[in-house]
């Protein structure tokens, strides 16, 4: 359990004693106040499920927002791809992994392209010609991940052929493009809340 996680769970523990406190000076028969405690159980438990996968929620809820009111958080402009921030503070791309969408979190601090293993298995990702693994440090300790390569990587105008990828049951749901993507890019940048992906000429 996170330190964040620890804190929400003080503070909802202390809240629950306060309305407990409330609940019992008050003159009302015993299964009143049980019915009512168990309602802000349940709320404070939402609160606390919803503060914790915060990103993961608001990730579905751009993704269905967009959907809805027809704004796409990427566009095209010649061959220039242009993805705008994400309200988790984040960059996020729909791309095409061996002809399969797959929805990528960007990040320049990655070294390589990453995948968790359903998601590799969904799209053939070619993992037989490694036969060992790799160790990687990653925030929640060391893992042991699969060495392979994406056959077929498009994102927006840019198509990259056998793209190296690291593999592991342990990235959970996240699908992160590293820097092995974007250093084959002509150029990437920062404005303002867009993120700018040119392809190199050759592409």
């Amino acid at each position: 359990m996170t330190e964040d996680q620890n804190i929400n769970l003080i503070w909802a523990a202390g809240a629950l004693v306060l309305v407990a406190s409330a609940l019992f000076s008050r003159r009302i028969g015993f299964g009143e106040i049980v019915r009512t405690a168990l309602a802000w159980v349940a709320i404070f438990a939402v609160f606390i499920v919803a503060f914790s996968y915060k990103d993961q929620i608001l990730g579905v809820w751009n993704h269905v927002s967009s959907e809805v009111t027809g704004q796409n958080d990427q566009q095209i402009d010649g061959t220039t791809l242009r993805i705008r921030q994400s309200a988790d503070g984040h960059f996020w791309v729909n791309a095409m992994v061996n002809n399969k969408p797959v929805r990528f979190l960007i990040d320049s601090g990655a070294t390589t392209t990453a995948m968790n293993l359903n998601t590799a298995k969904q799209t053939n990702i070619d993992l037989s010609k490694f036969n060992f693994p790799v160790i990687l440090s990653t925030a929640n300790g060391d893992v042991e991940a699969q060495r392979g390569a994406i056959q077929n990587l498009q994102i927006g105008p840019m198509n990259i052929q056998e793209l190296p990828v690291v593999v592991a049951e342990a990235f959970g749901d996240s699908n992160v493009i590293g820097m092995n993507f974007l250093s084959k890019l002509y150029s990437w940048r920062v404005e303002g809340n867009e993120m700018i992906l040119e392809p190199s000429p050759i592409e």
